[in-house]
């Protein structure tokens, strides 16, 4: 399945018009709007959240690292 032509969607927007009728369509389109905007949203929050965690656990493997660096450095002669 490549994908759809120029007749492809022609076929699909003549079958949503007789099962919605033309004052419907509007309303699902924009409910599908809002709906893939929602989605890419959350999707941003997840990732977001995701990206500071890593911050957060990087930060604490360096601060733990030079803390042994700091160690080894003091040990007695």
């Amino acid at each position: 399945m490549s994908g759809l032509g120029v007749s492809g969607v022609v076929l699909l927007v003549i079958v949503a018009l007789l099962l919605f009728g033309p004052n419907k369509l509007p309303e699902l389109g924009r409910a599908f709007g809002r709906t893939l905007r929602e989605f890419k949203n959350g999707a941003k929050d997840i990732m977001d959240d995701d990206d500071k965690q890593d911050r957060k656990d990087t930060s604490r493997i360096d601060v733990s690292q030079s803390e042994d660096q700091a160690k080894n450095k003091r040990l007695p002669d």
